[in-house]
């Protein structure tokens, strides 16, 4: 199915003219639609600014072209813009969650979310998703009027479970949730019903899977930069040893450095063209006539079809063995963890050490609020701060390199 330019919006899709409003009420400012200004207030941020010096995979001394956080994040935003303009759904409203997906995500990728997690045991823990939600409700101080951005619940939600539900109808959490649900998703449901319940829209969807598509094709693109592996070890892949076979017989003799970024052009292309097509697939079986139809589905509407989710999972536990779990990648992962749980260490006995702007009310705070406090400040750091952190309070930091 080939994707085509713009369309109408589907009835199915978030209508910026009927948002359901904003946590503190504000006139909103024409010809920008409410959407086209969460996404102005999200790139303005702080938190987006430090995106590009946090790590996707490789830390940022291993080279300047492996993708950053940032990189990662404006590669979603295009698919994730392809995608919802194919199918009629609000580019605004995806491109703004496509932003947001990730500021929540501390230094040294899931390194760094697993190092807080253990930290934070027993204190709520730390999820970057939850974590995200917390930065644009609480954290970023832009605003006369209010802490965080003030976003449109539409994409307030969205952050909060692009992934699905996080709860059952009477509240309790459910998959990865059982236990309960994040610090930060708890205490702003109890200002803003985000009806944890049910999928989010189709546009918070469509940033989900985008993120997948994303990662899947430019950590390819990575890992071949590295020399994890080479082109010929991908070639008994489904739909990457497809096209890989496809540029040889077209192409042959091109040089390796075009012959990659020809396979990858054609699995982006594949990838987003399938889920295209069973989006709308999908959405006509169901019947869907309303944003809040997607949201009342028992499945979501956004997905692959069942025969490129398997080329895809297979393309996933490639990179697992062959780039996430690679030595290389591990043994300077066991050194940011450190670094990280160093730094919670020694802010917690420490507290006035954080700048000036994190001592608000330091000496009222109980031990949860003070882990949390400590927490936000070190979540918020690029790699290189974090670094520069350490060696300032400790006699050796890694290298990570």
């Amino acid at each position: 199915m080939a994707v085509s330019g713009a369309r109408p919006l589907v009835s199915w899709a978030c209508d910026a003219e009927r948002v359901r409003g904003r946590l503190v009420p504000e006139r909103e400012m024409p010809p920008r639609s409410p959407f086209r200004r969460d996404c102005d207030r999200i790139i303005h941020s702080t938190a987006f600014r430090r995106l590009k010096h946090k790590t996707q995979v490789f830390v940022f001394n291993e080279g300047d072209h492996y993708r950053t956080r940032l990189t990662h994040t404006l590669e979603v935003v295009q698919v994730a813009r392809s995608i919802a303009r194919a199918l009629g759904l609000d580019e605004d409203l995806a491109e703004a969650l496509a932003l947001a997906h990730d500021l929540g995500h501390p230094p040294f990728a899931h390194a760094g979310e697993r190092a807080l997690d253990a930290c934070m045991a027993g204190q709520g823990g730390f999820d970057h998703n939850a974590q995200s939600l917390r930065v644009v409700t609480r954290i970023e101080r832009r605003y006369a009027q209010f802490d965080g951005l003030n976003l449109t619940w539409e994409t307030v939600e969205g952050i909060a479970k692009h992934n699905g539900p996080l709860t059952d109808r009477e509240g309790r959490g459910i998959g990865r949730y059982l236990g309960g649900l994040p610090h930060a998703i708890e205490v702003y449901s109890a200002q803003q019903d985000l009806e944890l319940w049910s999928h989010a829209s189709a546009e918070a969807q469509v940033a989900a899977i985008s993120d997948d598509i994303a990662y899947d094709v430019h950590d390819l693109d990575d890992g071949l930069r590295a020399h994890m592996f080479t082109l010929d070890d991908l070639a008994g892949l489904p739909l990457v040893g497809e096209a890989l076979g496809e540029v040889r017989g077209l192409y042959p003799g091109l040089g390796v450095a075009r012959t990659v970024n020809e396979v990858l052009r054609r699995v982006i292309t594949r990838l987003i063209e399938d889920v295209v097509a069973e989006g709308t697939s999908r959405a006509e079986a169901a019947g869907v006539a309303s944003a809040q139809d997607v949201r009342a589905l028992d499945h979501p509407v956004i997905a692959f079809s069942d025969a490129m989710r398997q080329k895809e999972k297979a393309l996933k536990a490639f990179l697992f063995s062959r780039m996430y779990r690679h030595e290389r990648v591990e043994r300077v992962m066991v050194e940011a963890k450190g670094v990280l749980r160093d730094l919670f260490g020694h802010f917690i006995a420490h507290p006035k050490d954080m700048p000036p702007s994190w001592h608000d009310d330091l000496d009222q705070l109980d031990d949860q609020r003070l882990a949390r406090r400590v927490t936000d400040y070190i979540a918020g750091m690029t790699d290189r701060y974090a670094l520069d952190q350490h060696a300032r309070f400790f006699d050796l930091t890694p290298d990570l390199r």
